[in-house]
């Protein structure tokens, strides 16, 4: 069976990526409603329809079912967002196998992640500090781990951090900056679609032309 033509996937991903920065940036909770649940499952269908990594797909998926879960104003949905987040996170990891990762990013990333732990610990309801302690630690291990996939996952893994840590910080009951809402979304999006490209980059070579056999690389990521 042949696949979807993997463009209008991309554009689409955009339109509605758009369209959701836009319902946030004007506060309709009612276009969020609509918009934000087809991002990831238009994500997922363009890498598909590419032949990128079944992990990758699984991925984003569960991304999609961590922004559907946040829709909903309660604490066990934020903890069943995570929860799908975090798994996300471990398809991220299994899919950058064991590249090596630069010392100076891993001790980086764990100053971060200590610093913003400590920071935000006593803020955080006494329910949800083992959560997400357990969470960013998965999600730094990410961030690190996507570098050595190359500078596209790279800053895909450090805008996943950004945008998580922002959202910590609400939770933790931080002052928030100005359109805080739309800055976390932002760098959301960004973070996905880079860690996609990325992904795509490493499993099928730089920017093969739709319809054109893809040619895997010596060192090919995990489907």
């Amino acid at each position: 069976m042949s696949r979807l033509p993997a463009k209008p996937l991309l554009v689409a991903f955009a339109l509605a990526a758009v369209a959701e920065l836009v319902c946030v940036a004007v506060g309709s909770r009612t276009g969020q409603l609509l918009a934000k649940p087809l991002l990831m499952p238009l994500l997922a269908a363009y890498v598909a329809a590419r032949g990128g990594p079944r992990l990758l797909v699984a991925a984003l998926l569960l991304g999609w079912g961590g922004d559907v879960f946040l829709l909903v104003p309660a604490d066990a949905a934020f903890l069943a967002g995570m929860g799908c987040f975090a798994a996300g996170h471990l398809c991220y990891l299994t899919l950058f196998g064991r590249r090596r990762t630069r010392v100076d990013l891993a001790v980086g990333y764990g100053l971060v992640l200590a610093v913003a732990l400590a920071l935000l610990w006593p803020g955080l309801p006494a329910e949800l500090r083992v959560p997400v302690a357990v969470y960013s630690l998965l999600l730094a291990a990410m961030a690190c781990r996507a570098s050595g996939l190359g500078p596209l996952a790279g800053a895909g893994g450090a805008l996943f951090l950004l945008s998580d840590t922002l959202i910590a910080t609400d939770v933790a009951e931080w002052t928030q900056p100005p359109a805080a809402g739309l800055w976390i979304m932002l760098t959301y999006l960004a973070a996905q679609a880079l860690l996609t490209a990325g992904v795509l980059r490493a499993a099928t070579g730089p920017s093969p032309t739709e319809g054109s056999p893809t040619v895997r690389t010596a060192r090919p990521v995990h489907d």
